[in-house]
């Protein structure tokens, strides 16, 4: 998928264990002015999983950008990025880190596992319309995003 426009849609892949920051993230693109394919994993195994799947199959989900958690049952999300970097048929997938966590050491070690952007969620709830809207600016009408393998 090539450079964006508000009139197209953008699939993104969730991977959050918290139902309810899931479900602000949710509000957060439901107000977004172009049309978002959410689909949402709670744990590292079942995002490889859907992602394997997809790249395994020529009818698959599209995923044009993923936001991942770190702190994830199972497969933590070092361990997700790790293997979307060691997988040619997912390395071009765009990855926004999107944590609790402020510390150095982790935003560090995401940009060295090839994440391409690093948020920090927000600790206000009504905040986290501004990550939608901030995804939606850059990554949807700015960034051109690499064509979806088929």
């Amino acid at each position: 998928m090539s450079h964006q426009s508000s009139t197209e849609s953008i699939s993104l892949l969730l991977v959050e264990d918290n139902p309810g920051d899931v479900r602000l993230i949710e509000e957060a693109f439901n107000t977004a002015s172009f049309d978002v394919s959410l689909h949402t994993e709670a744990d590292g195994d079942a995002a490889l999983e859907f992602l394997h799947e997809r790249a395994a199959s020529e009818d698959g989900p599209e995923v044009d950008l993923m936001l991942l958690d770190l702190n994830l049952p199972r497969t933590g999300g070092f361990e997700v990025l790790e293997t979307i970097k060691d997988d040619p048929k997912l390395a071009s997938l765009p990855v926004l880190v999107l944590t609790s966590s402020e510390a150095t050491e982790d935003i560090v070690r995401s940009y060295e596992l090839c994440a391409n952007a690093y948020l920090t969620k927000p600790t206000d709830p009504d905040e986290f319309a501004d990550i939608g809207r901030a995804v939606e600016a850059f990554w949807v009408e700015e960034a051109t995003l690499p064509p979806v393998p088929g």
